[in-house]
C-alpha cells in the first residue's frame, strides 16, 4: 500500500495487522502526552526538593506546558489538515521525546520549566492528529470501534499514570518518568512512518492563523506571568504590570483578530449559541477548580501527611476506575433526561469532595482520603459526559471537530489560572509556602475555594444549560446509539484519559 497517498474508500480494516498498529501508534502517541502530566504532578515535591524551587517554581513546571500546549493546540490540528496529519503527528511525537530527554537532564528550575514549555509545544503538534488519523484512514463502519478502542485503550493507560509515576520516583528516580517517554516515541514514529497512511484535507483553504496563534499564546504567557510571580515580586513591580495588563491586552486583541478575519483559528460566531457558551462556561469554573486542586493535592500528601509518591498517586486511582464505570452509563442518562441536571448535581457532589479534602486530619487513607475521593470522582462521573455532549450538540455536525477542540482548549485555560491563581487565594505564596504548616493552612483554604467553585459551576449549568426540546429527539440512525452511548473519558482533568485529539474543520486556518 501506498503510505504517501491519501487512503480512498472503503480505507483500513481495524481488524487488520495494519488496522492495529494504526490504532497503536495512534493510542501511544497520545497516550505519553497525557501521561507525563499525570506523573509530573505526583512527582513535584520530590522535584521541588531535587532542585530546590519553592511553590512558584512548582506552578511553572505546570504551567509552562499546558501554556505552550493550549496556545498552539488549534493551530496544531489546521498544520496537520494542511501538511499531512501523519507528518504532522510524526513530528511532535519526536519533538516531544526530544523535550522529554532536556527535562530528564535539566539539573535547575528554569531549565525544567524551559524543557516543559517546549513538551508543550510537541504535545500541540501531536495531539490533534490522533483521532484524526483514526477518522481518515479506517473504513467507514470500522470508526465508531476504533475510537472507542482508542478511548478504552487510553483509559487504561492512563489509570495506571499516578501509579507507575510514584513508583519510578520512589524506586529510581523523578527523572525517570521523563526518560520513559523516549522507547514509548520510538515506538510511535516506527510503527506511524511504516503503518500509518498519510492524509491530509485537500479541501482547506486559506492562510495559518500565525497571528491568532502567537496573540493567544502571548496574552496566555502575560496574564499567568502576573498571577504567578505577583505575590514574589509586588503587584506593583513594573515587570508584573506590564507583563499582565499587555497579556489582558494581547487577549483581547486575539478575540477582535478572530473575528474579523476570513479564515480564524477559532471561529468566534460558535459562541453565537447560548448554550455552547453555557457549556463552556460552566468548563471553566468546574475544570479551574479539578486543576487547582489535583496541582495541590500531591504537596499537601507527601510534603505535609508525609505519604509517599507512590502513595499520593495511588490515591487518585480511585476516580479514574468510577469515570470507567460509570461515565457511559452518565452519558446514556443525560441522553434520556437531558444534559441540565446531571451537569448541576455532578459539579456539586465533585465540590463536596473537594471540601471533604481540605478536612483530611491526621491524612488516613480509608476514613480521609478515600471518601473524599470516592465523592469527588462519582460527581466527576456525572458531569463530564453530559458536559461533552452538550458542547457537541450546541455546534453543526461539520463544526464537531472545532467545537471539542475549544472546549479542550477552555478546559486546559481553565487549569492554567488555576494553578497560577489558587495559590495566592489561598495564602500559599512567598519562601515558605512549602512549609508543611504553612501549606497545611492554605491547603484547608484552598479546597475550601476549589469546592465552592466547582459547586458553583452546578449552579450555573441550572441557571443556563437548556434541555432539548422533545420533537429534538428523532431516533438515530443504526449505529448512532451506541456512539452516544460510549461518550469520550475525561480528557481535561488529568485523571482518565488521554487528551482529545482536536481536529481543526476545514474552515479554520
Amino acid at each position: 500500500m501506498d503510505l504517501q497517498a491519501t487512503p480512498k474508500e472503503p480505507g483500513i480494516r481495524l481488524g487488520t495487522p495494519q488496522g492495529r498498529w494504526v490504532l497503536l501508534a495512534t493510542v501511544l502517541g497520545t497516550g505519553i502526552a497525557f501521561l507525563d502530566s499525570t506523573v509530573v504532578n505526583v512527582a513535584l515535591p520530590t522535584i521541588g526538593e531535587d532542585l530546590g524551587t519553592g511553590i512558584t517554581g512548582l506552578q511553572w513546571i505546570v504551567n509552562a506546558y499546558t501554556l505552550t500546549l493550549s496556545g498552539l493546540l488549534l493551530l496544531g490540528g489546521s498544520l496537520g489538515d494542511r501538511g499531512g496529519r501523519r507528518r504532522w503527528f510524526v513530528i511532535g511525537v519526536v519533538w516531544f521525546a526530544l523535550a522529554s530527554l532536556l527535562c530528564a537532564v535539566a539539573m535547575t528550575a528554569p531549565m525544567l520549566i524551559a524543557a516543559r514549555a517546549l513538551q508543550g509545544v510537541g504535545a500541540a503538534l501531536l495531539t490533534p492528529g490522533s483521532l484524526a488519523i483514526i477518522e481518515a484512514v479506517y473504513r467507514q463502519e470500522d470508526r465508531a470501534p476504533a475510537v472507542g478502542a482508542w478511548s478504552g485503550l487510553g483509559g487504561v493507560s492512563v489509570a495506571i499514570g499516578p501509579f507507575l509515576g510514584g513508583w519510578l520516583v520512589d524506586a529510581v528516580s523523578w527523572r525517570l518518568i521523563f526518560l520513559i517517554n523516549l522507547p514509548l516515541a520510538a515506538v510511535v514514529v516506527w510503527a506511524s512512518l511504516r503503518h500509518v497512511p498519510e492524509t491530509r484535507d485537500e479541501t482547506a483553504s486559506g492562510k495559518l492563523d500565525w497571528a491568532g496563534a502567537t496573540l493567544a499564546a502571548v496574552g496566555l504567557a502575560g496574564v499567568i506571568y502576573a498571577l504567578t510571580d505577583g505575590p514574589s515580586r509586588g503587584w506593583t513591580d513594573p515587570v508584573v504590570l506590564v507583563t499582565g495588563l499587555g497579556g489582558a491586552a494581547a487577549l483581547a486583541g486575539f478575540a477582535v483578530w478572530e473575528e474579523r478575519i476570513q479564515h480564524p483559528m477559532l471561529p468566534m460566531d460558535l459562541f453565537r449559541s447560548r448554550q455552547f457558551s453555557a457549556a463552556n462556561a460552566v468548563t471553566f469554573v468546574v475544570y479551574a477548580a479539578l486543576g487547582g486542586a489535583l496541582f495541590l493535592l500531591p504537596i499537601q500528601l507527601q510534603r505535609v501527611l508525609g505519604w509517599s509518591a507512590l502513595a499520593s498517586g495511588t490515591a487518585l486511582v480511585p476516580i479514574t476506575i468510577l469515570m470507567l464505570l460509570l461515565s457511559a452509563r452518565a452519558g446514556r442518562l443525560a441522553q434520556r433526561i437531558g444534559p441540565r441536571l446531571p451537569m448541576t448535581l455532578g459539579p456539586i457532589v465533585a465540590g463536596t469532595g473537594l471540601l471533604l479534602l481540605g478536612r483530611l486530619g491526621d491524612g488516613a487513607y480509608l476514613t480521609g482520603v478515600l471518601p473524599a475521593m470516592i465523592v469527588f470522582g462519582l460527581g466527576l462521573s456525572l458531569t463530564v459526559a453530559p458536559l461533552t455532549a452538550t458542547v457537541l450538540a450546541a455546534a453543526s455536525a461539520s463544526r464537531a471537530g472545532i467545537a471539542s477542540a475549544v472546549n479542550n482548549d477552555v478546559a486546559r485555560v481553565a487549569g492554567l489560572v488555576a494553578v497560577a491563581a489558587l495559590p495566592v487565594a489561598a495564602g500559599i505564596s512567598g519562601q515558605g509556602a512549602l512549609d508543611p504548616g504553612t501549606f497545611a493552612d492554605g491547603f484547608a483554604s484552598a479546597m475550601t475555594i476549589a469546592g465552592l467553585l466547582c459547586a458553583g459551576g452546578g449552579v450555573l449549568a441550572f441557571f443556563t444549560i437548556q434541555n432539548p426540546a422533545p420533537a429534538a429527539a428523532e431516533p438515530a440512525p443504526a449505529g448512532a446509539a451506541q456512539e452516544q452511548g460510549e461518550p469520550e473519558p475525561c480528557y481535561h482533568c488529568g485523571v482518565s484519559g488521554p487528551p482529545p485529539p482536536a481536529r481543526v474543520p476545514e474552515r479554520a486556518g
